[in-house]
């Protein structure tokens, strides 16, 4: 597994609340973050290692994290993506090395099948993990790919499949509705769903 870190992470340090791990499924994306205070790259080396515990298609493992947390690129970063909401301490770009994957795949499937579900199972496992430590996460793919590679120096192989910012809450995020399960789970065949 490759991890890019980007020079020093904040010195600021502070308390908060962790949440336990059965309550982590109901985590909200968090649209504000507090931008002074981010966790120190040993927590964030901790996401990193939780986050490649995710399963794996044909056990590839293609993902590559660049765990920004230097605050000027920080800051370039999330000029060119707007799907990120206030001023992140830290950004992780999630990537995948399609050369690697290429050489170890056979066939053009290991975009979709492999890499691009691989990076989404892997990115959920460091979201949920984030929030174990209390911190807050939203993963965005509405950014200006051409912009975020170039300041990121990513070399042609590494396609990046998206960014997730991460750092403290400044709130407690409200869930947002959802669908009642009887809406979007059935059994067997969706004629099933449809008789009832």
């Amino acid at each position: 597994v490759m991890v890019c870190l980007v020079t020093s992470p904040p010195e600021k340090t502070a308390e908060f609340t962790k949440v336990e791990s059965g309550e982590t499924i109901t985590v909200r994306n968090v649209d504000e973050l507090l931008a002074a205070i981010g966790p120190d790259r040993e927590i964030l080396l901790e996401l990193v290692e939780k986050a490649v515990l995710a399963p794996s298609a044909s056990n590839l493992q293609a993902w590559r994290f660049c765990v920004i947390d230097e605050e000027n690129l920080v800051r370039k970063v999330d000029m060119f993506s707007p799907g990120l909401s206030g001023k992140p301490p830290v950004i992780i770009a999630v990537c995948s090395d399609y050369g690697y994957a290429q050489q170890k795949t056979s066939g053009s499937n290991y975009k979709a099948y492999g890499c691009i579900m691989d990076a989404s199972m892997a990115a959920e496992n460091l979201m949920l993990a984030a929030v174990e430590k209390g911190l807050g996460t939203c993963a965005i793919k509405s950014f200006n790919e051409a912009a975020v590679r170039k300041l990121l120096k990513l070399p042609e192989d590494l396609h990046l499949e998206l960014l997730i910012s991460l750092g403290y809450p400044a709130h407690e995020p409200a869930m947002p509705k959802r669908k009642e399960t009887d809406e979007i789970a059935f059994f067997n065949t969706w004629e099933a769903k449809t008789d009832e």
